[in-house]
């Protein structure tokens, strides 16, 4: 089906929504589209196609229904790695689902009316739109749901083994720890503009770093948000070329209440205009299957990496800053990725500060052929600052 993404200009008239047939004021909260998000219209010229088997027009208020329900039922679930996911599902190989986590965090099977949690209505609900699927006599998600700092995100099941996949994981909530950190430290320093506060995520997957920075912001000052008339307003522009992901991402973005425009296309390609916080977690790894969500191109998987931190430093908006998040093959107790972009930084007049999050990454992979030169895959992260308006003193310079 053709999914109604508007390319880079977000609709905010919930009645033009409702008058499109996205959806009825009888059937869904008025709550879940009051942040006026860029929602679901009917096809416009510039839509986008997506898989029906993943999505239809009944899914938005159906992802709507499954969230409500989870937080009502006080779900929680925190995403292990695709190992650990799978050795816990093969010591639950003979124990059937028992509740929402079960079925929607990892990804069990299920027998209809046995989860108690799960109400009829919303089953069907669920059905209807493809978010349940028959595996023989009982049922499974095609969707997770995980919990970061509270906020549900839907993302794909496991596995994750799909070209189109949405991923979440533990990489995402170290990504999100380093965007809280490096926002507040920012952010402090940073007088409220009247002008919009610029956001760029790019390669959003579940929209969780955008939803990061305007929580971090939000938690420094006040004066951050949305239609404030004394304060500085968010504008945020979450991208992905993946249609799926931004259809995840609108769901959950509304679902918390934070308006945002979407992006579908290849990066800074996918937007106009200067930024004032760009965040990134591009994938790194060198995936032989090259999923969207996992590969990260030529040289050990750091090319993309590479590509969006040259692109997004001449986007900077004067005083802005680009977090990246990335992981690093690294061979002779050298950085490879940090040796390429430090003539980039002193291109693009920056100020920065670059750290390990974590040593040891995905060391599994390290058995694999194309590998074989790596000593491990460090996590890092890239915080760069726009030099011209003198905040980069914050930041050590080389």
């Amino acid at each position: 089906m053709r999914f109604g993404f508007q390319s880079n200009k977000a609709v905010t008239d919930n009645k033009q929504a409702e008058a499109a047939g996205l959806y009825t004021s009888s059937a869904i909260n008025s709550d879940f589209y009051r942040a006026e998000t860029a929602v679901l219209a009917s096809p416009p010229a510039s839509g986008f196609l997506i898989d029906s088997k993943n999505f239809n027009d009944s899914t938005p208020n159906a992802l709507h229904a499954l969230l409500t329900t989870l937080q009502q039922a006080g779900y929680s679930f925190t995403t292990p790695t695709p190992s650990t996911h799978q050795r816990v599902l093969d010591l639950r190989s003979h124990v059937p689902a028992a509740d929402l986590r079960d079925v929607f965090g990892w990804s069990l099977p299920f027998a209809p009316n046995s989860v108690p949690s799960l109400s009829p209505d919303v089953c069907a609900a669920l059905l209807s739109a493809g978010l349940l699927t028959a595996k023989g006599e009982q049922l499974v998600s095609t969707v997770r749901v995980s919990t970061v700092n509270r906020a549900l995100y839907v993302h794909s099941a496991f596995p994750t083994s799909q070209d189109h996949a949405v991923f979440l994981g533990p990489d995402t909530y170290r990504f999100v720890r380093f965007i809280e950190h490096a926002v507040l430290d920012w952010a402090r320093g940073q007088p409220v503009k009247r002008r919009p506060c610029r956001i760029l995520d790019i390669g959003c997957g579940t929209g969780a770093g955008g939803m990061a920075v305007v929580r971090a912001l939000q938690a420094t000052s006040p004066g951050y948000g949305y239609g404030q008339p004394m304060g500085q307003p968010l504008e945020v522009t979450m991208n992905d070329i993946n249609p799926l992901a931004l259809a995840y991402t609108q769901a959950n973005m509304a679902f918390a209440g934070l308006p945002v425009q979407l992006a579908l296309g290849d990066a800074l390609a996918a937007v106009t205009g200067s930024f004032d916080i760009i965040v990134c977690n591009p994938p790194y790894m060198l995936d032989t299957a090259q999923r969207a969500y996992r590969h990260g191109g030529e040289r050990l998987g750091r090319a993309l990496s590479v590509r969006i931190a040259a692109q997004a430093l001449g986007r900077l908006a004067p005083g802005g800053q680009l977090l990246l998040y990335t992981g690093v093959a690294m061979q002779g107790g050298q950085d490879p990725f940090l040796n390429e972009i430090k003539p980039l930084l002193a291109a693009a007049q920056c100020g920065w500060h670059y750290n390990e999050i974590d040593p040891d990454v995905f060391g599994e992979t390290l058995e694999q052929a194309s590998y074989s030169c790596v000593e491990r895959i460090a996590a890092v992260g890239l915080q760069a600052v726009s030099r011209r308006t003198g905040h980069a003193a914050l930041f050590a310079l080389t």
